[in-house]
């Protein structure tokens, strides 16, 4: 384990940004090195994090996978179907799906299935599978979801990052979550970012993904409150918790 640490350091110190990129992507996706990743570093995500060159977890940056390792640890040797939104690399087909990797690797016996807006079929190996289209077409999530055919055990939005297509596409895929799943929304930071259709003006704006999931544990608590606000939609009755963390949360489907 040390050598090989030491090795890819060395390589990296000795290689421009570019091949350094390139040097971390045969590692990530040669057979025998990422047995070998999965081997050594398979229980410990910020491990295959950093090792499988995602910005999941960057020091100052995010910091997301000792959450992840919390709340996804019970899935790790069971047979899921994982389903993540962006694959990374924006428009160049020959990158992105770090975390995909990231994923095969911890879930050893999972499907990892991913959509993105750009062509990043480049990126599929065995057990990950991506399709091209945008996550607020709701047509084009019916065919994925019939692709997959059985019920997804854990969701992560890590596509647009824009209010609405976090709002939308969590509105659509949360009845798909199998009894038990976790639905994963990170860089919820853009619910302060213009730009992104966010609002750090009016902190009460029903416009942004902060205020759309803030009236979760009122649906949680939906079996005390008087008013018809509180149990608007059957869709929130299957929400068993949820955690919010810096730029990141957590939504638990009960496990009915």
């Amino acid at each position: 384990m040390y050598c090989m640490e030491k090795f890819k350091y060395w390589m990296q110190k000795r290689l421009n940004g570019d091949q350094g990129y390139k040097l971390l992507h045969f590692m990530s996706r040669n057979r025998i090195a990422g047995f070998c990743i999965g081997l050594f570093y398979g229980r410990n995500l910020s491990k295959l994090a950093i090792l499988n060159h995602t910005d999941k977890h960057k020091v100052g940056r995010h910091e997301y996978m000792k959450h992840y390792q919390m709340h996804l640890s019970r899935f790790k040797y069971k047979n899921n179907n994982l389903l993540e939104i962006g694959v990374g690399g924006y428009e160049r087909p020959d990158r992105g799906g770090c975390s995909l990797r990231m994923w095969k690797r911890y879930f050893v016996y999972s499907n990892i299935y991913s959509i993105d807006i750009y062509d990043k079929s480049p990126q599929e190996e065995r057990r990950i599978k991506i399709f091209k289209g945008s996550q607020n077409d709701y047509e084009f999530l019916n065919k994925v979801i019939d692709y997959i055919k059985k019920p997804i055990d854990i969701i992560i939005d890590d596509g647009s990052h824009i209010n609405e297509h976090v709002i939308q596409s969590f509105k659509f895929l949360f009845p798909k979550l199998n009894a038990g799943g976790v639905y994963v929304v990170e860089d919820s930071q853009t619910s302060y970012r213009e730009d992104y259709g966010g609002n750090s003006i009016d902190l009460e704006s029903p416009s942004t993904l902060m205020n759309f999931f803030k009236k979760f544990p009122d649906y949680i608590n939906h079996k005390e409150i008087l008013s018809n606000n509180g149990r608007n939609s059957i869709l929130y009755y299957d929400i068993g918790s949820i955690h919010f963390y810096h730029n990141l949360i957590f939504i638990h489907k009960k496990n009915n």
